[in-house]
């Protein structure tokens, strides 16, 4: 690596690859990249992972988890789900890849046709796919900020079906807002939801009914969901501070 400025540390923030929406070239575009950096940093083991498998070397480098703002993505003023009351699903995503997730979101959408599902409501906040329609399904613009947060309050569980995200902030918006997440076992998600919701693979149904069945116990779980903005830039912050 030629003209290196030995006065300065350059940190490098992974948080895409390949995988992410079966691109080709990205991977190898940031392994080059990061020649120069002094220190790396991943927003997911899974993400790490899949970089020390392409060839990437670990010896410096980190995961720090990403957060959202607090002051924003809270659980004040959040709609108390009444089981007398339909119970409010909610996803959204400002990108329209497929690989958001729209498969299963399709698939619930046509759950709901069933009256064993009377109960439950469904809203997408986004923009959707050309050749993607919905029948059940309440579409909702693309929300930032506090009108998205307000929007998330509304509902009492979030969904996310992403495939193969290194981290997203979708889902780490609803937690701030004391949603229990319903996830797919996919990519980097689990580890920031693990112990805040229900993962599923193929049966979202048999999922769903078991977060249902333990509502309340998520629901508690989230008062002390960790991963917000303050402490990602503290272990950035610490991060910055070792290498100087």
């Amino acid at each position: 690596v030629k003209n290196v400025n030995k006065n300065c540390k350059v940190i490098h923030r992974i948080n895409e690859c390949d995988e992410r929406k079966n691109t080709n070239g990205i991977n190898e575009y940031y392994i080059n990249a990061n020649k120069v950096a002094d220190f790396t940093v991943f927003v997911s083991q899974w993400l790490k992972d899949i970089f020390i498998q392409a060839g990437f070397s670990s010896s410096y480098s980190n995961v720090i988890m990403s957060g959202s703002n607090k002051k924003v993505f809270n659980n004040k003023d959040r709609i108390i789900w009444r089981k007398n009351q339909p119970l409010r699903i909610v996803t959204h995503h400002w990108g329209n890849n497929f690989n958001k997730g729209f498969d299963i979101y399709e698939k619930l959408d046509s759950l709901l046709s069933s009256s064993k599902y009377q109960h439950l409501e469904f809203s997408y906040i986004g923009n959707v796919p050309s050749g993607v329609s919905f029948n059940n399904t309440e579409v909702k613009e693309a929300l930032s900020g506090k009108d998205l947060a307000n929007e998330i309050k509304k509902n009492q569980i979030y969904l996310t079906a992403s495939i193969n995200e290194p981290s997203g902030n979708h889902h780490i918006e609803a937690a701030q807002c004391g949603l229990p997440i319903l996830y797919l076992e996919s990519g980097g998600v689990p580890e920031y939801c693990g112990k805040y919701g229900v993962s599923f693979k193929n049966d979202i149904e048999k999922s769903l009914e078991m977060l249902i069945h333990n509502y309340g116990e998520y629901r508690d779980k989230l008062k002390k969901y960790p991963h917000n903005s303050n402490k990602m830039c503290d272990e950035f912050l610490s991060c910055f501070q070792e290498l100087v």
